[in-house]
């Protein structure tokens, strides 16, 4: 019988985990959310070592040691560009890790099995957490390479490619019910073991564009493996949490597949068929106009409206703070500035709202797509930071482009574009972007933190 001090610290840090989901729903109290989650995480840590007799203390108090020390360490050191990357990477981990642990707990209910019947649901459960929990942990590896850029981004393909997918899961679902019927340890292995080769496969045909759409993915597998291991191990804590996680993460997943105006199966499978995110990296030799800071200080300075368009290249850049910096002395001259935020902006699900976030820029400016999209005919100016793929057209006009149907910004129906790009290279679709050849948009070539700066010293000077 667990102690009723135990079951009440349960409860409450449960309702942490509830009140931190909430708080991260909104900018403004995402920080405080974040607290009062691992807040929770704390309390249900210590009440395990307080509560439970454990063996191999010292190995187990190493372990959290060097564990927490590499988290610490890593998430300090990170860029923001690469937050992304650590995203998938710590939860595959945790993917990985509760596998792990339901095959130890495997190895119990075998033994056990011999001597007493066991439920069939707990076997169940068991093999649904090592095969979700191996196909998290290797999908989110495939991801992290994807996003580190240690492998393309663009789709991996070859033949035989749907029959070496569809056969690898249907041996593991084989084997789970070999599990169920005739529990051991060997064929949990198994499950693991094939679920990683589900896991490369499923991931290696998605493209650059679609990555963030699967980290949310992949996210929602790794907390239904932990609600899983939760009821294998009757812990009702990890059981909530891992719920938490998964269901946050499949209407996550669920509107982030909206914002791209795809099904799901599309963005996971459409490259077998050659239709999507295959797009050709070649640089264009169209003539294109291309200004200076001073030509674009002009266009700002004595504007009206300005909408800005943030995106990746402004935190590769890490030029946040000077846009920021920018968007202030315009207001001072009494123009009225907002940024869009599309809703797969960046490499991840709210990576624009972080990195503005961090530079101080008020939430109030901060507008998502179907606020701002009306408002574009009406902007004397669309700055398009380290954007591409958010804004271009042949997500309407070109059937068959790995966008195509995504919604966009309509920053081509502003009256000007101020486009601001490092090169002609393509986005992460690989795909040409119309935008860039319109009369009406400016280029401003160069590094985003270094072109601001000149930009912000000319209008200034105006």
């Amino acid at each position: 019988m667990i102690p009723i001090w135990v079951q009440l610290a349960y409860l409450f840090a449960a309702l942490c985990f509830i009140v931190a989901l909430k708080g991260l729903s909104g900018p403004r109290t995402a920080r405080r959310g974040n607290i009062v989650g691992a807040a929770g995480a704390v309390v249900a840590t210590v009440v395990v070592f307080w509560e439970r007799d454990l063996d191999h203390l010292l190995p187990i108090l190493v372990a959290v040691a060097i564990g927490t020390a590499a988290g610490a360490l890593g998430a300090r050191r990170v860029q923001m560009t690469q937050m992304p990357q650590l995203v998938a990477l710590f939860n595959g981990v945790g993917g990985g890790a509760a596998g792990l642990v339901a095959l130890l707990e495997l190895q119990e209910l075998a033994a056990a099995s011999s001597v007493v019947d066991v439920a069939e649901f707990d076997l169940a459960a068991t093999a649904f957490t090592v095969l979700i929990g191996a196909i998290s942990f290797a999908g989110s590896m495939v991801t992290f390479a994807k996003l580190q850029e240690l492998m393309t981004t663009r789709p991996v393909l070859f033949p035989g490619l749907p029959v070496a997918f569809g056969g690898s899961l249907v041996v593991a679902l084989g084997l789970s019910v070999l599990l169920v019927v005739e529990p051991a340890l060997w064929p949990g292995v198994v499950v693991g073991l094939v679920g990683l080769v589900v896991g490369v496969l499923l991931v290696l045909p998605v493209g650059g564009a679609d990555v963030p759409i699967v980290i949310s993915l992949l996210n929602a597998f790794t907390g239904l493996t932990v609600a899983a291991g939760g009821y294998v191990l009757d812990n009702t804590l990890l059981l909530v949490a891992g719920t938490l996680v998964g269901a946050s993460g499949t209407f996550l997943t669920r509107m982030m597949a909206a914002a791209m105006g795809r099904s799901l199966a599309n963005i996971l499978f459409g490259a077998l068929k050659g239709g999507s995110t295959l797009g050709a990296t070649d640089v264009s030799d169209r003539p294109v106009r291309s200004g200076g800071p001073n030509d674009v200080a002009i266009l700002l300075g004595y504007a009206q409206r300005v909408v800005v368009v943030p995106g990746y290249g402004l935190a590769v850049a890490q030029a946040q703070h000077t846009l920021r910096e920018l968007v202030d002395v315009l207001a001072e001259r009494g123009v009225q500035v907002d940024y869009a935020i599309h809703p797969v902006a960046g490499r991840m699900p709210g990576h624009m709202n972080v990195l503005l976030a961090e530079a101080q820029v008020p939430y109030e400016q901060l507008k998502e797509m179907d606020q701002i999209n009306g408002e574009f005919k009406q902007a004397d100016v669309a700055l398009v930071v380290g954007a591409n793929d958010v804004v271009n057209p042949a997500a309407r006009s070109t059937p068959g482009a790995p966008i195509y149907g995504m919604p966009i910004l309509n920053a081509d129906q502003a009256e000007q574009v101020v486009f601001m790009k490092r090169s002609m290279r393509p986005g992460f679709a690989g795909i040409e972007n119309e935008l860039l050849f319109d009369p009406r948009t400016t280029l401003l070539f160069g590094d985003a933190k270094q072109t601001l700066g000149k930009l912000l010293n000319a209008v200034k000077s105006l």
